[in-house]
């Protein structure tokens, strides 16, 4: 797929069409990779975005308790 550089500013950039954001699921941010004369854009993921409101709101529920002790008897 051939994609024009365009003036952004100062800057130049590339348009990305709405179905190929869709298709690789784009959203705010894209991770760049140089490699062997390619340039590659990725998704950029993060999986354990908002961990810290989910932890938050199963302690204010109680529900943040060992499923069983992380010691066991027979253990040295």
């Amino acid at each position: 797929m051939e994609v024009s550089v365009i003036n952004i500013g100062n800057s130049k950039g590339i348009r990305l069409s709405k179905t190929l954001l869709d298709r690789y699921n784009i959203q705010d941010k894209v991770e760049l990779i140089f490699e062997k004369n390619h340039i590659i854009l990725k998704p950029k993921s993060e999986p354990r975005k908002n961990w810290e409101q989910a932890f938050n709101k199963m302690h204010e529920n109680g529900d943040d308790q060992l499923v069983f002790d992380d010691i066991f008897e027979d253990e040295n």
